[in-house]
């Protein structure tokens, strides 16, 4: 594979894309956890909730803080990497690239209101009120950045002309068709791996004996929410396959490896290709790929074969398709299986194998998130602006992008060390029976 400008371009930014992701992800999920946490402790007098929001914010600020560095980064790639593409759609989704910025600055005043205002207010749901808007502008984050990356998919709002945008209309090309699909599927697969992480932590922290009432309270609230955001993960994914299914059917065909229109489509799991396309040592759902096209067996599902080999997407998306599935199924069992258990009152703090199957949902949780953005980008090539622009045609040709590469690789290597060591040191420092007798000396 040759590393031309196209290739490091990309490469660069996959980089990019992969390492913010997992602060965007935590960005957009904790604070739902910290509202929870806190309002349940309000309205149970609980100082074991009210911890856990203290604490989760705590080391939620750290996160925003390498956030704010890696999503700075993707501005400035937009611009250095895909000169061609920025001035065809540059105009075009400046606003919702504004409102983005916007949302996170919303976010940060009202997190900074919030974290040194705490024991402040007579009434302690005045301070939880503070959430909403920290909540919003996270949440509303994702929902702008998102709709760049629909319109990218579903391109609508102007006109090209001369390889100009003209008659732009920056609403439409916002609201395009991709747009409630991909927001809702980011926003739940967010809130669900947010809470999965934190259950994670809860869970280790049992294992490694801490057994007392806060990390209790800490994996139930957490795997309750784990449970409630995997079920509307499910119906996102639901919900943005049959989108697949009839506005880019080629995204869908590539991830199935369904190669021949038909009627009662097979779902193909994992599996091998040869040099002939044919599919072997697959798990087959006969005609479930149809279901999940349009709720019927008999809906009729276009092949791959009906478009010019030149805009299919690469093959090897399947597989990222079905890691990101089962993940979510994984997490969804795991969750159900200990929210059951311990409703019957079996469950307890030396089940290991549960134990431990919640650690692995954390890890894999975000796994199934970047497996899933693979599949989102990678299934959209060749096109960078689906049907107007191809990847090739919009990256850079200057020099220096593999030097840009290496200096960015260092830099996201020193901010993931430096983002962990702070954590750690932070919460090894003040462990949360500590801060518990220090600030419920009478508990």
């Amino acid at each position: 594979m040759e590393l031309d400008s196209v290739m490091l371009s990309r490469m660069l930014t996959s980089m990019t894309l992969a390492f913010h992701i997992i602060f965007a992800t935590i960005g957009v999920g904790v604070p739902i956890m910290i509202s929870i946490a806190e309002f349940i402790g309000i309205k149970r007098n609980d100082p074991y909730y009210l911890l856990l929001a203290r604490r989760w914010a705590r080391g939620f600020t750290i996160t925003v803080a390498v956030g704010v560095v890696t999503g700075t980064a993707i501005g400035l790639q937009l611009s250095l990497l895909w000169p061609s593409f920025m001035e065809v759609a540059g105009q075009v989704i400046a606003l919702p690239l504004f409102m983005e910025t916007f949302a996170f600055f919303f976010e940060a005043i009202f997190l900074g209101i919030y974290l040194y205002t705490w024991d402040r207010f007579k009434n302690r749901m005045t301070h939880w009120l503070l959430t909403i808007p920290v909540m919003i502008g996270s949440s509303a984050s994702a929902l702008f950045i998102t709709t760049v990356n629909s319109f990218m998919n579903t391109p609508q709002g102007f006109e090209l002309e001369g390889g100009k945008a003209v008659n732009i209309d920056p609403i439409a090309a916002m609201f395009n068709p991709a747009t409630p699909s991909k927001v809702f599927h980011v926003l739940t697969t967010s809130y669900m791996t947010a809470a999965a992480v934190l259950a994670a932590i809860a869970a280790f922290a049992i294992i490694r004996g801490k057994r007392s009432e806060y990390e209790r309270k800490a994996l139930r609230l957490t795997m309750i929410c784990t449970f409630i955001f995997s079920i509307l993960t499910a119906v996102a994914g639901d919900v943005s396959a049959k989108f697949l299914a009839e506005v880019q059917p080629e995204k869908l065909a590539a991830a199935e490896w369904h190669f021949e229109t038909e009627e009662g489509a097979d779902l193909i799991l994992f599996g091998t290709l040869d040099e002939n396309n044919e599919i072997k040592y697959e798990l087959r759902l006969p005609k479930f790929l149809s279901f999940l096209a349009g709720n019927s067996f008999d809906t009729k599902v276009i092949g791959l074969n009906e478009f010019p080999e030149d805009e299919r997407p690469p093959l090897w998306v399947h597989y990222m398709f079905d890691l990101m599935v089962s993940i979510g199924f994984f997490v969804l069992a795991v969750s159900g299986i200990y929210i059951l258990l311990d409703k019957l009152k079996r469950f307890n703090q030396l089940n290991k194998p549960l134990l431990w199957m919640i650690v692995a949902s954390g890890p894999l949780a975000m796994l199934a998130i970047e497996f899933g953005w693979i599949y989102a980008e990678v299934g959209r090539q060749p096109w960078i602006l689906r049907g107007y622009m191809k990847v090739s045609e919009a990256a850079t040709t200057g020099d220096g992008v593999g030097l840009t590469f290496i200096l960015f690789a260092l830099l996201y290597l020193v901010l993931g060390v430096i983002c962990v060591f702070v954590l750690i040191r932070m919460f090894k420092n003040t462990p949360a029976e500590a801060e518990l007798e220090q600030r419920f000396p009478n508990l």
